[in-house]
């Protein structure tokens, strides 16, 4: 005999759908900046005039890397003020100066080797976001610790800046690709629990999210490709 369903099963088939949609926008943007950064990182390395533009004048090169830090840091505290149009705009805009200041990547190691490593990269990420999308353990801590590891990482680096110590440059990288794996993980845990939190009838606030959520992925690929680069990719001769 037919049966309504219960309650308590129409709020859980709610939130898996809602959870479902909100995470399928975040791949989407996420996947569209890589695409957009790849384009005008390809488009850069082929134009030595943009190659010149960016490389030759430090002034621009590290006006570029403020522009962008400081693009993250607007997009991460003044999501609620910014509107949804305007948080595309800024974030699309993010991937594209990336695609400048990455364009390097395509000088330095052999295409082959980049897109070998793209893929190993592409793997560890999909694993790793599947883990943190269906596990039920609480990864706050492993958040923790790879915040903490970050920390050290970027610190370690600046410092080997002047140091230009090899050895170094070699323990920064292999923990930078553990502690990239650990937040791909931890932030896919972190957005199923924004998505909570979201009201699927606000249409523009969802939106909003989930590009805030793709910023944090693409983050989280865009660092381990250059970590694993760094390991497996063959420099051009």
């Amino acid at each position: 005999m037919f049966q309504q369903p219960s309650t308590n099963g129409l709020i859980v088939q709610q939130a898996s759908q809602r959870l479902q949609a909100y995470m399928t926008q975040v791949y989407a943007w996420m996947t569209s900046g890589l695409l957009l950064t790849a384009f005008i990182a390809g488009l850069t390395a082929r134009s030595p005039a943009l190659l010149n533009f960016v490389f030759s004048n430090e002034i621009t090169f590290y006006g570029l890397i403020i522009v962008q830090i400081g693009l993250v840091l607007v997009l991460s505290g003044l999501i609620r003020k910014l509107s949804a149009p305007l948080i595309t705009t800024l974030y699309m805009l993010y991937s594209a100066s990336m695609g400048l200041t990455l364009a390097s990547v395509f000088i330095f190691y052999t295409a082959s080797s980049i897109s070998t490593t793209f893929g190993v990269t592409a793997g560890m990420f999909g694993t790793m976001s599947l883990y943190g999308y269906v596990t039920r353990r609480n990864l706050s801590g492993l958040g923790s610790m790879m915040f903490m590891g970050l920390t050290g990482v970027l610190l370690a680096t600046l410092v080997n800046i002047w140091l230009k110590n090899t050895t170094l440059m070699w323990i920064v990288t292999y923990i930078g690709v553990v502690i990239f794996v650990g937040l791909i993980a931890y932030d896919t845990q972190k957005l199923k629990m924004i998505s909570e939190q979201l009201s699927s009838e606000d249409k523009s606030n969802v939106r909003k999210y989930a590009i805030m959520g793709a910023l944090t992925l693409y983050l989280d690929f865009i660092n381990l490709l250059l970590m694993l680069l760094r390991i497996f990719g063959n420099r051009r001769r």
